[in-house]
């Protein structure tokens, strides 16, 4: 694992237990599944990179438009979605007629894959890559190496 890498996991395992809250990005106070993707930027690179506007639950449905999507392509480095390495951002497509509108970052690969993401409901937890997750994944991410 690449010291990148390491620093993505160890801060994403960092904001566990954090409540869900929609649109919120303070570790321990809480989260959303970009506002955990947030906070982990802020700790790794620093500054956000761009402003992110308010959305609602329902976000980019109504009109079909890939906003999380088109951010990630942005902000992150696409590679392919089976190329799985630990602290990759991992991009889902809940309902197969929605936009892709939940994310996640892979903590653990091999025989018992996993990663942590923020739940409605839960929070941010380190939930199984199980078949039922890994069969939604539209796109895989990696953090852009440092000064890029």
């Amino acid at each position: 694992m690449s010291g990148v890498s390491e620093r993505i996991v160890q801060e994403a395992r960092a904001w566990i237990g954090t409540p869900y809250r929609h649109q919120a990005s303070c570790k321990g106070a809480g989260a959303d599944c970009l506002g955990l993707l947030r906070g982990v930027w802020r700790d790794v690179y620093g500054a956000e990179p761009e402003a992110v506007p308010a959305y609602s639950a329902d976000w980019s449905e109504p009109q079909g438009e890939e906003r999380l999507w088109a951010a990630a392509r942005r902000r992150l480095v696409a590679k392919a979605p089976n190329e799985a390495a630990l602290g990759d951002v991992v991009l889902f497509r809940m309902r197969e007629q929605g936009v892709a509108k939940h994310l996640g970052i892979t903590s653990a690969l091999g025989a018992a894959p996993k990663f942590i993401h923020a739940y409605s409901g839960h929070g941010v937890v380190e939930s199984p890559f199980s078949e039922p997750w890994a069969r939604r994944v539209v796109a895989r991410f990696e953090f852009p190496k440092a000064g890029s």
